[in-house]
């Protein structure tokens, strides 16, 4: 058992929890996007105030990094998880963009699939960072997350596959290469999100 000298500041726990929420709104904010396909335009502006309460959240977080004596743990590994949810939220603002840039007229079963499983991924993620002040119990998260990652590179797979088998226009197939690359990034981030915390509670085993 340690023993500290100086209390850890566990506000951060808090700003993490909320931080990761706003992602998870985000992620289900997408899939409800493609699943309906209504208010694009809408619905695509809502997601870019999101990122923007992203970065305020993000920027919290450095703050208090930059000014906390003791920090819950290691000040690279806070930037590394803060960064990590930054990069997926702007992936997912990123994604519904793309759809408007490219004027698509309706999602595919796969692209709705790719969301969906960012959606599984992000609730994971949540769900480990609403008990990551423990240090204990996370496992099932990051193996849960691991596992939707090679289910969504069995989808975008097949779909990329997919575009070169039927009669595809070319402008077409650029269209959702690009769209399946996007939701497979945003895919690999939360895994490496997933990957950080697991090294985190790694080091405090």
């Amino acid at each position: 058992m340690r023993i500290r000298l100086i209390p850890r500041e566990e506000r951060f726990f808090d700003l993490f929890v909320e931080d990761a929420a706003n992602v998870l709104s985000a992620a289900q904010h997408l899939e409800e996007m493609l699943r309906t396909y209504d208010n694009v335009d809408q619905r695509a502006r809502e997601l870019f105030a999101m990122e923007h309460h992203g970065d305020e959240i993000s920027h919290s977080i450095g703050r208090r990094v930059n000014t906390t004596f003791v920090t819950p743990f290691d000040r690279e590994d806070i930037v590394a998880l803060i960064s990590g949810l930054d990069d997926i939220l702007d992936l997912i603002e990123e994604v519904a963009d793309t759809f408007i840039l490219y004027q698509v007229d309706e999602p595919t079963p796969a692209s709705q699939k790719q969301a969906h499983i960012i959606v599984k991924q992000c609730e994971a993620i949540h769900e480990a960072l609403k008990r990551l002040r423990t240090f204990e119990g996370l496992q099932q998260y990051w193996t849960e997350i691991n596992r939707l990652e090679n289910e969504g590179d069995r989808i975008t797979r097949a779909a990329v596959a997919g575009l070169f088998s039927e009669k595809t226009r070319a402008t077409d197939i650029i269209k959702w290469k690009d769209i399946y690359g996007l939701l497979e990034a945003t895919i690999d981030k939360s895994e490496d999100v997933a990957n950080i915390i697991e090294k985190i509670v790694v080091k405090h085993a």
